[in-house]
């Protein structure tokens, strides 16, 4: 599998990720750790790389724009799960989607493809599978990911923030 996606495609998923990024509390999420020693923001950047790699590697006809947003937006719960002084819902892993989606839903009009991209991804800890091909794309990158990040902490991603300064 290539491991940077084709000019177009990835100028597409760096202007969504600005817009992203330019209209919400995204980079809020730098501070806090989701897996080993990876950030909720690279995670979240690295789920959603991911998952457009594989839909075009594997040519998927996918809605491009609900896949790199529900990627992108799949973990914005915006706090550190680790506190256990914070009052966020636990477990964590069952109720994170459902934070996410109500921070994401607050801050964007989000299509049904991307809502159930967000609340879905942790199939089949939250049982509920996903019912979109985009939302199968994400739950499969993130749990790739996340067994990277936890396993081998000095793992590199496929794309970091000092990719999207550099032109594709």
């Amino acid at each position: 599998m290539k491991k940077r996606l084709s000019p177009a495609r990835e100028h597409y998923f760096l202007k969504l990720f600005q817009e992203i990024c330019d209209h919400s509390r995204f980079m809020q999420s730098k501070q806090n750790i989701q897996h080993g020693q990876t950030s909720v923001y690279q995670h979240s950047l690295s789920v959603a790389y991911l998952s457009c790699l594989i839909a075009e590697n594997l040519s998927l006809f996918v809605d491009w724009h609900d896949l790199i947003r529900g990627a992108l937006l799949h973990d914005y719960f915006l706090y550190d799960w680790h506190d256990k002084s914070h009052d966020h819902p636990r477990p964590h892993g069952l109720t994170h989607p459902q934070a996410a989606y109500e921070n994401a839903s607050r801050d964007f009009t989000l299509s049904l493809k991307e809502i159930n991209i967000i609340k879905r991804h942790m199939f089949p800890l939250t049982l509920m599978p996903p019912t979109c091909l985009e939302a199968w794309i994400v739950c499969l990158a993130d749990k790739y990911l996340s067994t990277l990040e936890t396993l081998f902490p000095e793992w590199e991603p496929f794309i970091s923030e000092e990719d999207l300064e550099k032109p594709a």
